[in-house]
């Protein structure tokens, strides 16, 4: 949904909720997949590392 031209913010609020009622839902999540599996993962410091 491209609402850039659009300046009036009630307007860009409307075309966006009209979109989005138009939209095929989301499927649901696989069951085997966690919930932050995209998240970037922390890489765990060694003991006595500046950690900056």
């Amino acid at each position: 949904m491209n609402t850039k031209n659009t300046t009036d913010k009630v307007e860009r609020k409307k075309l966006k909720r009209a979109s989005r009622k138009k939209a095929a839902p989301k499927p649901k999540r696989a069951s085997g997949v966690a919930r932050g599996s995209m998240k970037k993962k922390v890489r765990h410091m060694v003991k006595g590392q500046a950690k900056r």
